[in-house]
């Protein structure tokens, strides 16, 4: 695989990076790492595309600050646009799922003209996603456990990680995770991005989010646990650009995954419109 290190904002980023053609930027999740793309990493050099992976700050391979503040989501957006400045792309297609679809959303609204085009999956629209009501408050209750420092980490850690067991549904994915977060201070520079970002205080004091002018793919699974579809369709609401929405029905949260050659189809369709 095609992994540089490349020394930017005051953290080292492991970041993928191969082929020639339009370049496509995947930004990963909790408690992933580029790793998440593995299915659609082939699929997009097989189609003629440049596809950049990285590794966002605090999960893989990339570097774990100490501090909090380290973790802001500006900073992630941050990161995304220094990359592409370090690898010379004036513009990419722009690919996120969970944390990075928000970041994903929010590297579209604010630098618009670096943005061929906005690919979201399973989180919508911020501003939507603080709009959609009790039932999704009810899904994120885990944010409101990531808040307490070192008490969470042992619930997540006791009992040969039970409590995380439980929480990812003994997903497949379940030992490569553990093994990321078993290794000295992961799982806590994983959390960060919640304790930094989705305070309680936060849900109540939502400042608005950048509206997004590019054409904008929203991809919901009919199972996922952790969000409801109405923060997804919701977003159409701040899209200025064309707004296209596929639910998979009977798909859970890791849709790159679990529902890789479905996700992999929608995706090269619409880069390809």
């Amino acid at each position: 695989m095609a992994y540089k290190t490349l020394q930017l904002n005051n953290v080292d980023l492991n970041v993928f990076d191969d082929g020639h053609g339009e370049p496509v930027i995947l930004l990963h999740g909790f408690p992933d790492s580029s790793r998440l793309w593995r299915h659609q990493i082939p699929a997009l050099l097989q189609h003629g595309y440049r596809v950049i992976a990285p590794d966002l700050r605090g999960f893989g391979e990339s570097s774990k600050p100490d501090t909090l503040a380290s973790y802001a989501i500006g900073l992630h957006v941050a990161d995304v646009l220094a990359i592409l400045d370090e690898l010379s792309v004036p513009a990419a297609h722009v690919v996120g799922h969970d944390w990075g679809a928000l970041i994903a959303w929010l590297v579209a609204g604010m630098a618009p003209k670096r943005t061929h085009s906005l690919s979201v999956l399973t989180v919508g629209h911020p501003q939507s996603f603080f709009n959609a009501g009790f039932e999704q408050r009810e899904k994120s209750w885990y944010m409101l456990l990531f808040q307490f420092e070192e008490l969470a980490e042992r619930l997540l850690r006791e009992d040969n990680w039970k409590l995380f067991r439980e929480f990812v549904r003994d997903h497949d994915e379940l030992n490569n995770w553990i093994a990321d977060l078993e290794r000295p201070n992961a799982l806590t520079a994983a959390i960060n991005i919640y304790r930094a970002n989705a305070h309680p205080e936060q849900t109540f004091n939502v400042q608005p989010f950048p509206r997004v002018d590019a054409r904008t793919l929203g991809i919901w699974g009919s199972e996922d646990p952790y969000l409801t579809e109405g923060q997804m369709l919701g977003s159409k609401t701040y899209v200025d650009g064309p707004w296209h929405y596929e639910r998979l029905d009977g798909a859970g949260h890791w849709l790159p995954l679990d529902q890789s050659d479905s996700v992999n189809e929608l995706l090269l369709a619409f880069l390809k419109r």
